[in-house]
């Protein structure tokens, strides 16, 4: 059975991949171990979890600056995230992500995107559509 998922057009090339799912906020600068490719901050509802390669559904967006360039350090190491899923994104990290080519889309019209998407469930993003499609 398959899902679509309309949300607010969003940034980067279209992608697939298994979802990691939490209803939990967004640091790259503080929540993640960028060598190890981890959620490091143990307060985080995915501390110890691998995002890489994986489709990440959060609820928003924090940080500034510092948070945004390391999308594109994260990607030019070739450990990143193959996507991220927000309810809300804030216009740096949506600066990132652009600057990174890392696809991201956020404000999903049928509710709470951490509750919408299962930890697991393989997931096409199409962001120039503003369109995703979970496989269950």
């Amino acid at each position: 059975m398959t899902v679509e998922l309309k949300c607010h057009v969003g940034i980067g090339p279209d992608v697939e991949g298994e979802a990691l799912v939490a209803d939990d906020n967004f640091s790259a600068r503080y929540d993640l171990d960028r060598i190890k490719g981890i959620f490091s901050r143990p307060q985080h509802k995915l501390a110890g979890e691998s995002y890489d390669g994986k489709i990440l559904v959060l609820n928003t967006s924090k940080g500034g600056v510092a948070s945004a360039w390391m999308l594109h350090e994260m990607k030019s190491r070739g450990l990143f995230p193959k996507a991220i899923l927000f309810n809300t994104a804030n216009t740096i990290l949506a600066q990132g992500a652009a600057l990174a080519d890392l696809s991201m889309c956020d404000r999903f019209e049928d509710g709470d995107v951490t509750t919408l998407i299962k930890t697991g469930e393989h997931v096409k993003v199409y962001p120039e559509k503003g369109l995703v499609v979970v496989e269950r």
